[in-house]
């Protein structure tokens, strides 16, 4: 509160006194460092001749740790949320007179992935409900002790739908198809992806798949093409005014079956018009050009890549899988690699409920927090009401 001098508050004018007529308010923001506290747990102990009983304390995440619930939260969400590796937050902790070893940090991350792996596999239970799941991957960097050179390892996101707002991550030392294979074992329903072949398989036989295509991937051939021939335009055009159909369905907030009605009323046309297009100049591009790339990735994927006008559930393009991928890419700039495969396992898990909070609307501190808290402790059989999408703070839940 700011005011007048009591010798200000008079007018030497009219020498009357000056009125409060208003007060004006302004805000501004004031930074406090964060800080730690430590908490002693004194057990009190009684004894008689035959008997001792010592008092129980509250349980911990990590049993004989001296790391707290809300210190693993800031660490894992430090690191993948935020993307500051462990050596950085050693630093930062040591400021304010506490060392860490990164060596601990990273200890303490592979037992909360432990932790929460019951936790993961009721996400991916969750997952496995969609009606169509979309997937990706992206390369990481792994140390192994057995080479001189770091080798590389994949990391895949697996995207719900929207009536299963959920991300889980799965790491594999190397991109076969056993990796995906595994994963979406018992998964029936439809799998957008882009062309890369160990997909192929899914979509035959006993796997039960329905291929979706992603016309962000094609509309990347054509764009490439447009600086050699200037032919692509007119392709470029017709899918930026798919594209429109799109956006206009996702500004109305138009049900599946809505969208599904304006994609037959506007986009089969235009895709129909593509179709024709890009037939027209697979008989006129060389074979081995930017635009023959173009055509034929876009002709061979054709079937998958109008799937969407089947369905109004379904997306025009995976782009939230690649967004998924994105994170990765910006943390791998600042921790660089894995320390080894177990190492890529525990990201896999903890980056599955970062992405998941942040889908959801979740703030990941707050959320691990009180999860590691108390995931001991929950109940088994309602292990569902921890996932980001459903879940309330402890006191909530309790009321």
């Amino acid at each position: 509160m700011h005011d007048l001098a009591a010798a200000e508050k008079h007018c030497a004018g009219c020498g009357r006194d000056l009125r409060l007529i208003e007060e004006e308010t302004s805000e501004r923001y004031e930074y406090i460092p964060a800080s730690f506290k430590v908490i002693e747990d004194v057990r009190m102990k009684y004894a008689c001749d035959c008997t001792i009983r010592t008092a129980e304390k509250p349980g911990q995440p990590i049993e004989k740790s001296t790391a707290s619930g809300s210190l693993l939260a800031q660490v894992i969400v430090a690191k993948w949320a935020d993307h500051q590796p462990l050596h950085r937050q050693e630093k930062m902790f040591a400021r304010h007179g506490v060392t860490i070893s990164r060596k601990t940090m990273g200890g303490w991350m592979g037992q909360c992935a432990k932790l929460l792996d019951p936790l993961y596999q009721a996400m991916k239970k969750e997952l496995f409900g969609s009606k169509v799941i979309g997937t990706d991957d992206t390369s990481v960097k792994v140390l192994d002790r057995k080479l001189p050179f770091a080798r590389i390892g994949r990391i895949w996101p697996y995207v719900g739908d929207r009536h299963h707002p959920v991300m889980v991550y799965d790491y594999t030392p190397t991109r076969s198809r056993a990796g995906p294979a595994k994963f979406l074992e018992g998964y029936r329903g439809y799998l957008q992806a882009d062309a890369y072949s160990v997909y192929d398989a899914f979509f035959k036989g006993e796997r039960g798949m329905v291929e979706v295509g992603c016309w962000m991937h094609a509309r990347r051939y054509v764009y490439k093409a447009l600086e050699s021939d200037q032919r692509m335009g007119p392709a470029l055009h017709l899918i930026a005014r798919v594209y429109a159909v799109e956006d206009r369905a996702k500004a109305l907030t138009l049900s599946g079956e809505q969208r599904l009605a304006l994609r037959k009323r506007v986009s089969v046309q235009l895709m129909e018009r593509l179709h024709k297009y890009l037939l027209q100049l697979k008989q006129d591009v060389l074979p081995k050009s930017p635009v023959a790339a173009a055509v034929r990735y876009a002709l061979n994927q054709w079937e998958a890549l109008t799937r969407f006008l089947e369905d109004g559930d379904l997306e025009i393009d995976n782009g939230a899988s690649e967004r998924a991928n994105r994170e990765i890419a910006l943390g791998r700039g600042n921790w660089t690699f894995f320390g080894s495969d177990n190492g890529g396992r525990t990201a896999a898990v903890l980056r599955s409920f970062i992405a998941s909070c942040k889908r959801s609307g979740v703030e990941p501190f707050a959320w691990f927090r009180d999860v590691l808290s108390r995931i001991a402790g929950h109940p088994i059989t309602r292990l569902t009401e921890l996932l980001p999408h459903n879940w309330k703070p402890q006191s909530a839940a309790q009321a």
